[in-house]
């Protein structure tokens, strides 16, 4: 795929979020790239749980149960893809704590369903959406091998953004909600604007999804 492709394929993604990842973290992330492999299988392990978790939980939703069943494989796909890179590059595993993004993202799921349902749903597309982001700013300043697999993962991780939004429209629509789109409409404002804060504010963690580096 050229540039230019991987551009087009991008441009989605980019539109959707509230701003781009910033410069501060991009140089932080070239000198931790061990810490940041080790987030990323952690990331993607987590993804596959969260995506298992919902289909648990709403199990009377079919079309869920199909696209989330679906993005498990990928997601633990991707984990055994970064656990062999790990390897082949002589990392050991090693515990790595959570930054704060996903757990403040989680505090602005509505509590009463079906609308927790399309918070979460909303929340796993910016998620997913950052990751891509992420990877395509990373893939030319990282060695070769590792910015092969991130380009590689661009298009999944593009495609699992739009699942995620096209599955909350779809429960929002099967719930009957007045003003469905309306209603995502201004989710999707809300949470990005969060997610933005979260992306461009000092933190103090240095983590795959984490803002600028405190220490900057």
């Amino acid at each position: 795929m050229s540039n230019i492709q991987y551009d087009t394929l991008m441009q989605p993604v980019i539109d959707f979020l509230g701003c781009r990842t910033p410069q501060a973290w991009l140089n932080e992330a070239i000198n931790h790239l061990e810490l940041l492999m080790q987030d990323h299988a952690n990331c993607e392990k987590k993804a596959a749980g969260t995506a298992m978790n919902l289909m648990f939980r709403y199990s009377f939703f079919t079309d869920l149960q199909v696209k989330l069943a679906q993005l498990v494989r990928e997601e633990m796909l991707h984990y055994e893809q970064v656990l062999e890179l790990m390897k082949k590059r002589g990392q050991a595993w090693k515990a790595v704590s959570a930054g704060r993004y996903a757990g403040e993202l989680r505090k602005e799921v509505r509590t009463y369903e079906p609308e927790a349902l399309i918070d979460v749903l909303i929340i796993g597309a910016f998620v997913e959406a950052r990751s891509c982001e992420r990877f395509y700013a990373l893939a030319p300043l990282v060695d070769e091998e590792l910015g092969k697999y991130y380009r590689y993962l661009l298009k999944s991780e593009s495609r699992h953004f739009e699942d995620y939004l096209a599955l909350a429209l779809e429960v929002a629509q099967t719930a009957k909600l007045k003003n469905a789109e309306e209603d995502i409409q201004q989710r999707i404002e809300h949470i990005r604007a969060v997610e933005a804060k979260l992306i461009s504010s000092p933190d103090d963690t240095f983590r795959f999804h984490s803002g600028v580096p405190a220490t900057i």
